[in-house]
């Protein structure tokens, strides 16, 4: 049992999103003993990488539903929510990483698992569904790129929405939707469809968001789908532990508090992300959870915590 949940232990302020914790920092756990990790240090959400080692994308519908009721189980029956995310390195090209990308010449594949990624985030009761352009192709042009993403999303789009489920694009340093500006800029030349929110990773804010943490946050606004957490050095993409890079904790979770994504800020996962340091999997997942709750308890929880979010039922 974590020593801060036994008996007798002081009830940590209760955070106003729910605290959740990628598996692609998870990568060699079994996904049942990452969730069981999860669960006994507190956290409310599970971040779930589609993909090798943890959750095949064309699993049976079976076992979907019997992933679907060990997280409705979790918490003594409280539940644990999730949202899917789409960035398994070599699912979809063995010597390619995250190849082919919706921007590349040939999407197809990309386009068939992002498709079957909303079905899987259904089945699983997953309000939204990570994805990303991808780096630009040598030779084409930011303009082909975006006439590629202007073709493919809208059909994607369709079908999330059929299916209740929001798609979350993330901003990438590198890729060539890099900032919140880039992918709000996309979202407006699709009509701003409700089923095209954005991912927003605090630690990419350090290195490509010209107003920072708080800025990029608060331009995402309502668009705010999905959030992931880490720190980061300034100069360069690498996810880190909190406390060795440069990210401002209390200040970033205070303007997360402060985004405009529902009428008390957003209430959704903030998922740790920590995708190098599987290796050292369960005393990173422990200081996280702890490095954010001291990061609120500092900002005196001045923002009250919303009713907690419910699961959809367990699919039978």
């Amino acid at each position: 049992m974590n020593p801060g949940t036994g008996p007798g232990a002081a009830e940590p302020a209760r955070l106003p999103f729910a605290l959740g914790y990628g598996t692609n920092g998870l990568g060699d756990h079994p996904l049942p003993v990452a969730l069981d990790l999860l669960e006994e240090h507190g956290y409310d959400a599970v971040a779930l990488t589609l993909g090798f080692p943890h959750l095949d994308p064309w699993a049976p519908a079976a076992d979907l539903a019997a992933l679907r009721d060990r997280l409705a189980r979790a918490h003594a029956g409280r539940g644990m929510r999730v949202v899917v995310e789409t960035g398994t390195r070599y699912l979809l090209d063995p010597r390619r990483k995250h190849a082919p990308a919706l921007v590349d010449a040939d999407a197809a594949p990309r386009l068939a698992y992002l498709r079957r990624a909303v079905e899987v985030a259904a089945a699983l009761g997953a309000p939204a569904v990570q994805l990303f352009s991808g780096v630009r192709p040598a030779g084409v042009t930011s303009a082909e790129a975006d006439d590629r993403l202007r073709d493919r999303l809208p059909g994607l789009v369709r079908h999330a929405a059929e299916h209740g489920v929001r798609l979350a694009l993330e901003p990438e340093p590198g890729m060539h939707v890099e900032t919140v500006a880039d992918a709000l800029r996309l979202r407006a030349d699709l009509g701003d469809p409700a089923a095209l929110g954005l991912t927003v990773d605090v630690g990419h804010c350090l290195v490509v968001e010209p107003d920072g943490v708080a800025g990029a946050l608060a331009a995402a606004g309502p668009a705010l789908a999905h959030v992931q957490i880490d720190d980061m050095p300034r100069t360069h993409h690498d996810h880190r532990p909190f406390g060795e890079g440069d990210l401002d904790l209390p200040a970033a979770l205070s303007a997360l508090a402060g985004a405009a994504a529902g009428p008390a800020g957003y209430a959704g996962v903030v998922a740790v992300e920590l995708p190098r340091h599987s290796w050292d999997a369960p005393r990173q997942v422990a200081d996280a959870a702890a490095a954010i709750r001291r990061a609120w308890a500092r900002l005196g929880a001045r923002v009250p915590a919303p009713d907690p979010v419910p699961l959809p039922r367990p699919a039978r």
